[in-house]
């Protein structure tokens, strides 16, 4: 059985690693497109805020562990979970 291609310790399923191995052999064609995904993307990740808050040195730590082991900034990792949460994507177990 042939294992699965990793990138910066991420492990590929089959259909990713066939992705990757055409992508990386060009055997991938760019397809032309009338929407700017470029433009797009910026938009929607446009941070313009900064916040402060106090949270416990337990807290912050896992936090920090669990972003070390996804290979992440800490306060990327707190921005996503803030985000998912707003976006109604990540539900506080007390309402679920």
């Amino acid at each position: 059985m042939k294992k699965n291609k990793t990138r910066h310790d991420v492990k590929l399923d089959p259909y990713e690693s066939e992705i990757l191995e055409a992508y990386e052999t060009g055997k991938l064609i760019p397809v032309e497109s009338d929407i700017d995904f470029q433009t797009i993307a910026k938009k929607t990740i446009k941070m313009n805020k900064k916040i402060n808050i106090r949270i416990a040195d337990n807290d912050l730590n896992a936090l920090k562990r669990r972003a070390a082991r996804e290979g992440i900034p800490y306060q990327t990792l707190i921005r996503s979970i803030l985000h998912k949460y707003a976006s109604g994507f990540l539900k506080d177990s007390f309402n679920a």
